[in-house]
């Protein structure tokens, strides 16, 4: 499958685990919506216009889940490894 198209699965599935309402904190919640908006933003964009920056988010959003989300925070590895195969 390519990058790009694992890219769009896991936002789904990051989404997914989202819509079954996990006890989050509003912040927290907000948080994730706004890095999908970011991975949606991105697959819309041509590669030559790719963002560093969303790795880096998500990185750190994945420290902040592992713990108490560790289904989420593992779906977030898995786009963090997606990202890099595009060379985000």
């Amino acid at each position: 499958m390519p990058a790009r198209e694992k890219l769009q699965e896991q936002v789904s599935i990051l989404r997914e685990q989202l819509s079954q309402d996990p006890p989050l904190s509003l912040e927290k919640r907000e948080a994730l919506e706004a890095l999908i908006a970011k991975f949606e933003v991105q697959l819309e964009l041509e590669p030559a216009t790719q963002n560093p920056s969303l790795a880096d988010g998500v990185n750190m959003a994945v420290e902040r889940f592992e713990l108490e989300h560790p289904g989420i925070a593992g779906t977030l590895r898995n786009i963090v490894v997606t990202l890099g195969n595009i060379g985000i």
